[in-house]
């Protein structure tokens, strides 16, 4: 196994002092993944035991430290949208219009729902997607108990007064 780069000089201090102003546990193990190494002189393996990671995750944080500096510890949360067509806001404005309709009292149907999404994004959807949107808003699909077209309401309440029981 070769031996690591070598940590940009003066990167042990300030990595002491990251340490102390830390907030978060995972910001914590960040720093200190790379103040072991600084100031211990740790291999991976050992840096990955003492703070409970994976030692390729180890190897992986201190190649971007050498490669980006400081600026890998103040990365954003984990996750996101990545993949989203529009953003949550154009989300809420797209659906505005939608809950007018529905206020009123007429019934949402997603096959419409669906085409305007797709005029807006610019490209076909599945219909899942609306789904989840939907959803993701707390829309819920509200029915009336089913009953058969050709149920009688009379000759059911007779029924229910006349029969054996």
């Amino acid at each position: 196994m070769r031996k690591p780069a070598p940590l940009p000089a003066g990167s042990k201090e300030s990595l002491e002092q990251l340490l102390k102003k830390v907030k978060t546990k995972t910001q914590f193990q960040k720093v200190q993944c790379l103040w072991l190494r600084a100031s211990l002189g740790l291999s991976s393996d050992d840096v990955a035991i003492a703070i409970g990671w994976n030692a390729s995750s180890v190897r992986h944080l201190q190649a971007l430290f050498l490669k980006e500096g400081e600026a890998v510890l103040q990365a954003s949360k984990r996750g996101g949208r990545y993949r989203a067509n529009i953003t949550a806001d154009e989300e809420n404005t797209f659906l505005a219009s939608f809950l007018e309709k529905s206020v009123r009292g007429e019934i949402l149907v997603v096959s419409k729902i669906k085409s305007a999404y797709e005029k807006i994004v610019g490209h076909a959807v599945p219909k899942s997607t609306i789904y989840r949107i939907l959803a993701r808003h707390g829309w819920r699909k509200i029915t009336p108990r089913p009953h058969h077209p050709k149920a009688d309401v009379i000759l059911q309440e007779e029924f229910k007064k006349n029969s054996p029981k």
